[in-house]
């Protein structure tokens, strides 16, 4: 079996069955340098560095490197790290008589947003969570369970979120479910069977989210959005809305906060029509400039549906997510959910519920909030330097940043980007079909690589950037 891991810009194939993991690593090492992947003088990540992120002994990565330098593919110096060793142009050969390498397929680099730093996700804390959890566990928790959701972790998530986030909730007021994508699609069938017709969508966000939407037959009107947030006031003029999906905390993707006045318009709004607000608080915890934003499920847990996940805190891979929602849609939800509807395992529930009540939740995500603020401040410092001309903004808090660019270039730096080896996406990408042609904007996933790989991803941007 092969595995194949990207790190620092190159994906390295790994053979270990048979060959031996230092002998794969030296084989796809030599493989990157050979096809220009890794260019001369390139400097490697350390052997600590890049064996914490291919999940092998260190001792692995540094008798691979020094065997290497020995061979004289890399070279190695006090005070400059490992890198690759300087190499002449080969000689032109007859094209017909070298057989052709397949095409890379693929980027170098991913900074699209949405991902965290999937080599930071904590394996023993929470391998040691799994044991002592099932260990534990009754009997029972190993049938099929009940569709709300295991109540060991709805007990601590309670806590957690009136303690992290300034949610009010009870365990009974919450549904456990695979990620806000799940949430979403449930609420969708709720509010269809309640006649609702309409749910009002901020004009920038995840078409993903609006399909879920419209794929459960409701039409999405389109909110305006400013620099204080979406308008909010303007609820009342969609006289068809029923429910209205916001990220108040931090907008994505412009990164705005919603302000407080448009806080209080849109409580308001639900109160005096008995209209639902849907909050997606996707990334509610990283917030580094001051103490983060509240909640706004806070303001009227009557009102307020609050959606959360262990996407972007842990991994979206663990298919966790949590709604805490008004004591009537309770049943509802229940019912949506279903008996065949039993997505997320009764035994990963347990172990995040141990890590959460363990403290070891919070001392990960007080660790990610300092590795990525660190990305977020190297990303401003690198841009001041070397594109100059290029504004960043929404930085306050999450996992993205957003690069103002000169008028009608979007479409350009995203092309020359994929040429580089890097992956992009606009502002434009997550724009509603009704709503304005607005600035031209990177919306930049400085979460995403690995810590190996930040490094070079960077670069790569600010060599793209005008």
């Amino acid at each position: 079996m092969t595995d194949s891991w990207a790190t620092f810009g190159a994906d390295l194939h790994l053979e270990p069955v048979g060959r031996g993991l230092r002998s794969g690593l030296m084989e796809a090492l030599r493989e990157a340098v050979r096809t220009g992947r890794l260019a001369p003088g390139t400097r490697l990540p350390s052997s600590r560095v890049l064996a914490a992120d291919l999940g092998v002994a260190r001792n692995t990565v540094a008798d691979a490197y020094a065997e290497l330098v020995a061979e004289g593919w890399l070279t190695a110096r006090q005070g400059s790290g490992t890198r690759v060793a300087p190499r002449s142009a080969p000689r032109r050969t007859d094209p017909a008589a070298v057989p052709a390498r397949p095409v890379r397929s693929g980027a170098w680099y991913d900074l699209k947003p949405g991902t965290p730093d999937l080599s930071g996700f904590p394996r023993t804390a929470w391998f040691r969570a799994a044991r002592k959890a099932l260990t534990a566990a009754p009997d029972d928790a190993f049938g099929y369970g009940d569709p709300q959701g295991r109540v060991e972790l709805r007990t601590v998530l309670a806590e957690y979120l009136a303690r992290a986030r300034g949610v009010y909730a009870d365990p009974e007021r919450i549904v456990v479910c695979a990620g806000f994508a799940h949430g979403l699609a449930l609420l969708g069938r709720v509010l269809r069977a309640r006649r609702v017709r309409e749910v009002a969508v901020e004009s920038y966000g995840l078409d993903l989210h609006t399909k879920l939407l419209t794929d459960a037959g409701l039409r999405i009107p389109c909110l305006p959005l400013d620099e204080h947030g979406s308008r909010t006031g303007e609820l009342g003029a969609l006289r068809g809305a029923g429910a209205v999906l916001l990220t108040p905390a931090h907008q994505f993707p412009t990164g705005v906060p919603l302000h407080p006045d448009r806080r209080a318009d849109a409580v308001d709004w639900a109160r005096a029509t008995g209209g639902l607000i849907l909050e997606d608080d996707y990334d509610g915890e990283f917030r580094y400039d001051r103490q983060p934003v509240g909640a706004l499920q806070g303001l009227d847990p009557e009102r307020v549906v609050h959606l959360g996940t262990a996407s972007k805190s842990l991994a979206p891979g663990l298919r966790l997510g949590w709604m805490v929602l008004p004591r009537s849609l309770v049943a509802e939800v229940v019912a949506a959910k279903g008996a065949a509807d039993r997505t997320t395992g009764t035994p990963d529930q347990l172990t995040l519920a141990e890590f959460i009540a363990s403290g070891a939740y919070d001392r990960h995500v007080r660790s990610m909030r300092l590795r990525y603020r660190r990305r977020r401040d190297q990303l401003v410092a690198a841009l001041a330097d070397r594109a100059p001309g290029v504004r960043v903004g929404g930085i306050a808090a999450g996992l993205h940043a957003v690069l103002e660019l000169p008028a009608g270039s979007e479409r350009s730096v995203i092309q020359a980007a994929a040429f580089q080896g890097l992956a992009l996406e606009g502002l434009a990408r997550y724009r509603h079909p009704d709503a304005p042609a607005g600035r031209d904007a990177l919306v930049i996933g400085y979460g995403s690589p690995s810590e190996s790989a930040w490094a070079g991803a960077l670069d790569a941007l600010c060599r793209v950037l005008p």
